[in-house]
């Protein structure tokens, strides 16, 4: 939906304490929107979203044609807009718009929708407009971008890379300008973007809530007097506001004057290679935010410092090779990066390192300048810091400014439901799982339909067409065959006459189609002694990441449950985030009985508590054991008891066979068959695996 500008005021950005490298981030897209936006990724409650809205007060009005939907520029519209050819109509300035994309808008309220009946029966392109021409030529704000179901982040990501939006229904096509500053924010612990879609966005900044008292009491005064009373608080700092509008408006009109030598681009593509990220992308980031933080210090010519700090922002999210990787930059090997293709080049430019702009100075915008009014780079001695301003608007609140809140990476999972049981006794030190396998993908049967996935069969809005319905509520996509089968009977009752064929909405035919979904994979994890016996934990974690991975490509949600002692843990409640499953993987200890039925029953709550959440995600459980049951009273009538509580509500299971050495007593096949599910050995869960054919749950429950 479009924010609507109403008499309250945005919270200033100036007012914003800390979070240094979130505001660099943010300003220097408002400088050059070729940086291509911000992702900002952190913990909720750290005012992400503050920062974002307060930005579009900062950004200078655009003239735009009067009465053209798309924002066309006077001086150059588009040629190709939808309410063209404009002709002379007139003029008219407004503020810069800011566009927030809910995480459950549609395709059509995005890229906007086509009148189909219109265009079928008179040749009409009747479109209506989304969220993306909504956006053109001012921001647009996707918050908690990873829950966007990934044709959206698709579509979104494509039209921020090409400046354009395409729409395209059964032939008919309409284009559109689209160009916008993206920024997307996102906490860690409700699961990552996929880093193929980390790619596309120009910067990331890692956020957290400052540990320091005295900040935090800054930031809640200020927050209680905004909200006592939003206008006097937004008056008080409109001077700075306005100190801040104009930085930005000087330097976007220094940045056409700003050169990047050869020297600053060696360093560029040096850095890049020395990190081992894939593809181009990263270099021309990286040269434009470098130029973009020469120009907001008032310079002309880039520095090493401004490589630096470009590569900073540009580069720790696309080093992730896959969901386990910490997003992150070793420092000091990109300072020597820099220092050996640094040294023999010199400076480009001018031999005089002072800024030539209007902030030179060791004060303003030089290399001696030290914080974001210095070239936009965070202090590294911890001192003082603010919004960078022009280093004349010496304001009234200057002198309370609070030292930086700096980037940190997002702080661990949160706690598990219940604590550990079992006791100490007996328990023994986590160990290091193997390196993770392709393992094969185990189905949930029947059809589901469920979130967009890779995992089980299920009507989705995207994949092979199967058939074909009356549309329910809004038409999806059009099923062209379908509507006109429907259509042709009635052509001589409704007066046909031309070539054209007479199309009604009851004619309308959307087409059924079957993709795959995402599912709810919940691991029961035996951490029992038995376990640990001949140094089968390994193995086993090493297993269960390569399901978490297997997991994280086809978009499920995981939790996990471990049991040993005299009871289970939940461990990890249902996520989207694997990366919290690794770590708390990693940190499993072992020992004690093997409450195998507390483990089940915990599995059967939880599943209960998912289904009322999210009755259309279904569950897959897997369930990693060899078997035995020794925990509490009569363990294995319990055991048995609690599998067919589970296969009784339908359930879907897996057992993962981890019993190990020349005599097997076959008791975790035991336990798949009351569970109604199936039994597939380590070896067998492996891909590559040829031991045994390729088998589902499907056909497993089939055979029993």
């Amino acid at each position: 939906m479009t924010t609507a500008h109403n008499t309250t005021p945005q919270y200033p950005f100036t007012a914003v304490v800390g979070m240094d490298d979130l505001r660099l981030a943010l300003l220097l897209n408002a400088v050059s929107p070729a940086v291509g936006g911000v992702l900002v990724r952190g913990e909720k409650g750290t005012a992400k979203s503050t920062a974002v809205r307060a930005l579009s007060a900062l950004m200078p009005a655009v003239d735009v044609i009067s009465g053209c939907r798309f924002a066309c520029a006077p001086a150059a519209p588009d040629p190709g807009c939808p309410d063209g050819p404009h002709g002379t109509g007139g003029v008219e300035e407004r503020p810069t718009r800011m566009v927030e994309l809910p995480v459950g808008a549609s395709e059509d309220r995005l890229v906007g929708a086509l009148d189909i009946e219109r265009a079928l029966s008179e040749g009409v392109k009747a479109f209506e407009p989304g969220l993306l021409a909504d956006a053109h030529r001012g921001i647009l704000y996707v918050d908690e971008v990873n829950l966007l179901h990934d044709h959206l982040v698709d579509l979104l990501l494509d039209a921020a890379a090409m400046g354009a939006s395409y729409v395209e229904r059964e032939g008919v096509s309409v284009r559109h300008a689209a160009r916008f500053l993206l920024v997307g924010t996102m906490n860690p612990e409700e699961g990552e973007l996929r880093p193929q879609l980390l790619d596309r966005f120009g910067l990331t900044v890692e956020v957290a809530a400052s540990r320091e008292p005295d900040e935090r009491v800054t930031v809640v005064r200020r927050r209680l007097a905004y909200d006592a009373d939003p206008a006097g608080f937004a008056a008080d700092w409109a001077a700075e506001e306005d100190a801040l509008r104009g930085r930005i408006a000087a330097a976007r009109e220094l940045l056409p004057r700003v050169t990047l030598g050869d020297a600053a681009l060696r360093q560029i593509a040096a850095t890049c290679a020395a990190f081992e990220v894939d593809g181009m992308r990263a270099d021309i980031v990286m040269a434009r935010t470098a130029t973009a933080l020469a120009a907001w210090a008032g310079r002309t010519d880039v520095l090493e410092e401004d490589v630096r700090q470009a590569a900073l922002l540009a580069l720790p999210h696309r080093r992730r090779r896959n969901p386990f990787d910490a997003p992150g930059l070793d420092e000091e090997k990109l300072d020597r990066t820099l220092e050996e293709f640094g040294a023999d080049e010199g400076t480009d430019g001018d031999d005089d390192p002072e800024p030539d702009g209007p902030d030179g100075g060791p004060d303003g915008g030089g290399p001696d300048g030290g914080g974001p009014e210095g070239g936009g780079h965070p202090p590294q001695d911890g001192g003082p810091a603010e919004a960078p301003l022009p280093p004349e608007a010496e304001l009234p609140h200057q002198q309370e400014r609070e030292a930086p809140q700096t980037s940190q990476a997002p702080e661990p999972a949160p706690e598990p439901e219940s604590a550990p049981q079992g006791g100490a006794a007996g328990e023994k030190a986590a160990v290091g799982a193997t390196e993770p396998f392709r393992t094969r993908r185990l189905d949930v049967p029947g059809l589901g339909e469920g979130a967009d996935g890779r995992r089980s069969r299920a009507r989705t809005a995207h994949g092979r067409t199967t058939g074909a319905r009356r549309p329910q509520g809004a038409l999806g996509k059009l099923h062209l065959a379908a509507t006109v089968q429907a259509a042709a009977p009635h052509q001589r009752a409704r007066g046909r006459s031309g070539r054209g064929l007479v199309v009604r909405r009851d004619d309308l035919r959307e087409a059924v189609r079957e993709g795959r979904e995402g599912n709810l994979v919940l691991f029961v994890v035996d951490a029992s002694g038995s376990m640990a016996a001949r140094k089968r934990m390994s193995a086993v974690k090493g297993a269960v990441l390569s399901l978490l991975l297997d997991a994280y490509q086809r978009r499920d949600k995981i939790g996990l449950i471990t049991f040993r002692g005299t009871g289970a843990e939940l461990a990890l409640p249902p996520t989207s985030s694997v990366e919290a499953g690794a770590a708390r993987l990693e940190q499993l200890p072992t020992g004690g009985r093997t409450p195998l039925s507390e483990g089940l029953l915990r599995a059967h709550e939880v599943l209960r508590v998912e289904r009322m959440r999210d009755a259309s995600r279904r569950p897959l459980l897997v369930v990693v054991t060899d078997g035995r049951a020794t925990g509490g009273p009569e363990p294995v009538v319990r055991a048995a008891r609690a599998a067919r509580l589970l296969a009784g509500e339908g359930t879907a299971s897996v057992v993962v066979d981890c019993e190990a050495g020349p005599v097997r007593l076959g008791l975790a096949g035991e336990l798949a068959r009351e569970l109604q599910g199936t039994a597939i050995t380590l070896d067998e869960l492996r891909a590559d695996s040829v031991s045994a054919l390729v088998r589902t749950v499907q056909g497993n429950r089939k055979a029993a």
